[in-house]
């Protein structure tokens, strides 16, 4: 780093005793977490003011120190209490005083951050786009696997089985190598083995070259527009664009884009719960290892955790299965697919008649999001269903590492 026009050098390390050298380089290198981001602000300060030259060099110091300060008020939340966090705050005040640098003005242009070992560069353009990395890799377009959980639950898995499960509390519908997906699930109404979803987490998990990791999570009657950071993006890497969330409908509708990795979610509000839909490419659905053995979306509800749809449910009220045929008939357009039968279950498990809004929006979902449109109804008899007194199958599942792209 060179001198300054002013008569104060900038920050240098070699102008400190060496213990405080020792001490501030553990500070720059310590993990602070897997939200603080405070040391991406140090090392885009450090390649900022790397070669700094000319008659120019203060302006860019400044240009730089207000960049770091902007880069600092942005991770401030996730990094309140690191001390890091708090160096870097009053190094920069006390380093813009000494260079007389204005807290106002321009800022250093964001600078891609190199690639590590072992790391794919930024050779391609399309390194964050999959469908595009994809086409050009092998020469064609990518295939796409689809889930869905909505109403008691139900859930369609990405091989096209469909199952009602009574699981109660939090199971993962998704647990590979780029995503992480949980649904909470709790009691329909008071006395009922039927439940339905009342909160989702969804956690797209950090890729180097493309985006920060990002976490939405949604709860019965509370659908945020954002993520838990208040973002609405995939953060500031180069890529941070192939990840956006968009809201279609205020608190009832939430889209979640991940073009990095070919993916489409959808979150809703529906009646008292909430429904889930994936679009994923197929490298992607099946990006796990033998231990990611729990995935609704994946192997479906376990054996013992099926309940027959035929077979449900306790009246409720005035609602008779005759009734509740009526309710689903008058909003389904097929009768006795799965989507009809899922109907029938919830109205009646439930004694509430809005529920035919579960089915019918699963259903408007799979024909946009499913790959492969002649496939968006299953007839399924009641023989093909496992009741919930079953044993649980052991399934013999052979995983061939995947590496994506």
């Amino acid at each position: 780093m060179v001198e300054s026009t002013g008569s104060v050098r900038p920050f240098s390390l070699a102008n400190l005793p060496f213990f405080i050298q020792v001490f501030i380089l553990l500070l720059l290198g310590r993990n602070v977490g897997c939200h603080c981001k405070i040391s991406r602000c140090n090392s885009a300060y450090l390649a900022a003011t790397e070669n700094l030259q000319g008659p120019k060099r203060n302006a860019s110091l400044c240009e730089a120190l207000r960049s770091y300060s902007v880069c600092t008020r942005r991770t401030a939340r996730t990094c309140r209490g690191n001390l890091a966090y708090h160096s870097a705050v009053y190094g920069i005040e006390d380093l813009m005083i000494q260079n007389n640098c204005s807290k106002e003005g321009p800022t250093s242009p964001p600078r891609p951050i190199p690639p590590g070992p072992n790391q794919p560069g930024f050779a391609s353009p399309d390194i964050c786009d999959y469908e595009k990395s994809f086409a050009r890799l092998h020469g064609e377009t990518p295939a796409y696997r689809y889930c869905a959980a909505f109403g008691d639950p139900h859930v369609r898995t990405f091989s096209d089985e469909f199952h009602t499960c009574q699981v109660e509390g939090s199971w993962p519908l998704l647990d590979n190598h780029y995503l992480f997906v949980q649904a909470t699930s709790s009691p329909i109404v008071e006395g009922s083995n039927a439940t339905g979803i009342s909160q989702l987490t969804i956690i797209f998990k950090n890729m180097k070259e493309c985006v920060d990791e990002k976490i939405y999570q949604a709860e019965a009657g509370d659908l945020p527009a954002a993520f838990i950071d208040g973002s609405i993006n995939g953060g500031e890497r180069p890529g941070g664009s192939s990840l956006t969330l968009h809201e279609r409908t205020s608190g009832q509708h939430v889209e979640i884009h991940a073009a990095y990795i070919g993916t489409i979610l959808a979150v809703r509000q529906v009646a008292r719960h909430l429904s889930f839909s994936i679009r994923a490419a197929e490298q992607v659905a099946l990006s796990f290892t033998d231990e990611q053995d729990l995935q609704l979306c994946v192997f479906g509800c376990p054996s013992n955790q099926r309940v027959s749809r035929s077979s449900c449910c306790p009246q409720k009220g005035d609602m008779t299965r005759e009734v509740a045929r009526r309710l689903c008939e008058e909003k389904l357009e097929v009768v006795d697919d799965v989507y009809f039968q899922s109907c029938v279950f919830d109205v009646m498990a439930s004694g509430d008649a809005n529920l035919t809004q579960a089915a019918y929006i699963a259903l408007e979902d799979a024909k946009v999001f499913h790959p492969d449109p002649t496939n968006i109804h299953i007839f399924q008899t009641d023989k093909a269903l496992r009741s919930c007194s079953l044993s649980r199958l052991s399934l013999l599942v052979v995983l061939v590492p995947l590496k994506l792209l």
